[in-house]
């Protein structure tokens, strides 16, 4: 099993300098290669490998006598591995055509496993020696690869280590269903009524962001002043990242500690951020993300994840009685049922209808393995037939 730990370095100013030159190396090899696929291929008709084309690169450097001082290992691994992947998912026509990369966007290179080494807070590099690093690494085994990139003004290593498959974490009780209703004021509400703030950094730094951006356009391009302004506009940006990866990573950690399944909603982000009102608060939330790590972790520890139909209207049904209530509106934060005059939070109410609708995908198979209809409740906690279509829907099997 592969283990990957990014960890934030602590170089030098000389350090520094020989990060950017091997991202640069590894950008220049990429881009003369796929200009010369491109040129191969428009005249010929054939495409070249990228074996093919780290050769005709390796005899095409020796123009350039600055090559021999980067780590060879950087352009190697740029050719096989990122623009030779590029190019297979260009021909299987999962991707476009590979672009090329442009200095300053995404800047990382990859280096050798073999020569590297770990001792504690600092790692060994080729050609460049021990660097700080901010924590240890956490697993134990043998190294994979190494890859070096850069966010806004710091620099990070993504160290990939071969592991022993983890031991079984043993479940929470058959009790601790939980349902998650996700949203904009409130990153996530659980069935039992915990509910996680959602920090909506962007939201708190706009002000910040938007004076930044402004002096960034009144600079002469590519001066030093817009340098040093653009790069205030990119701590911006990953100041905003980290509080918004801060709150998410806490959340989830929290919710699978203390779970043994989990019923979540089937969003459509894209479709949701075509309403222009709730579009900026929609990506400052990353609700897409927030489930995509939460099913990670759950996937990691052996926990059942079950996801609601699309249409599902776990905020519209009464989580007592089962009643549907069309008419409810968005401003309305507390549903009140007319039926069973029950009044509880929305977003709780929304929470124990996932819970419900788990409970029964999980009592859907029997001793046997064998695919049964769930049995549905008398009195107070029945669900109506639309939630128990729901249900039925979501486990349904083709025979």
């Amino acid at each position: 099993m592969k283990r990957t730990h990014k960890i934030a370095l602590a170089p030098n100013n000389k350090q520094r300098k020989w990060f950017a030159q091997q991202c640069g190396y590894a950008r220049f090899a990429y881009n003369k290669a796929l200009a010369d696929f491109k040129k191969h291929y428009v005249e010929t008709g054939e495409y070249l490998s990228a074996g093919d084309l780290n050769e005709r690169f390796n005899v095409y450097k020796q123009e350039y006598e600055w090559t021999a001082d980067m780590d060879q290992v950087v352009s190697n691994r740029s050719i096989f591995k990122n623009l030779g992947a590029a190019i297979t998912n260009w021909r299987k026509k999962r991707a476009k055509f590979p672009r090329f990369k442009r200095r300053g966007k995404r800047d990382s290179f990859s280096s050798t496993n073999q020569s590297a080494e770990i001792d504690g807070k600092r790692i060994r590099l080729p050609k460049i020696g021990w660097i700080k690093m901010f924590e240890a690494l956490r697993f134990e085994g043998k190294i994979s690869s190494i890859t070096v990139s850069k966010a806004a003004h710091r620099w990070f290593v993504s160290i990939t280590v071969e592991t022993e498959e983890p031991p079984q974490v043993e479940k929470a009780s058959t009790s601790s269903v939980i349902g998650i209703d996700v949203g904009i004021n409130t990153l996530a509400t659980l069935s039992d009524g915990t509910k996680y703030h959602n920090p909506r950094p962007l939201k708190h730094y706009e002000r910040k962001l938007k004076r930044a951006c402004r002096a960034l356009s009144q600079k002469v391009l590519r001066s030093n002043n817009w340098y040093k302004a653009k790069a205030q506009v990119a701590r911006i940006h990953y100041k905003i990242a980290c509080i918004r990866e801060d709150a998410h990573q806490k959340a989830s950690t929290d919710i699978v500690n203390k779970a043994s399944v989990i019923c979540i909603e089937t969003l459509k982000i894209t479709n949701m951020l075509k309403n222009r009102k709730l579009a900026k608060a929609l990506s400052d939330s990353a609700l897409g993300g927030f489930l995509s790590k939460l099913e990670r972790q759950a996937e990691r520890l052996d926990i059942d994840v079950k996801k609601a139909d699309q249409f599902f209207a776990s905020s519209k049904t009464c989580s007592s009685c089962g009643h549907k209530k069309d008419d409810l509106k968005l401003s309305e934060r507390t549903y009140h049922c007319s039926v069973c005059d029950i009044s509880i939070d929305r977003d709780v109410n929304a929470a124990i209808n996932l819970t419900h609708l788990a409970a029964g995908h999980a009592e859907s198979i029997n001793d046997c393995g064998v695919q049964v209809r769930p049995h549905k409740s008398s009195g107070k906690e029945a669900m109506n037939d639309e939630a128990v279509k729901g249900v039925w829907k979501l486990t349904t099997l083709p025979i």
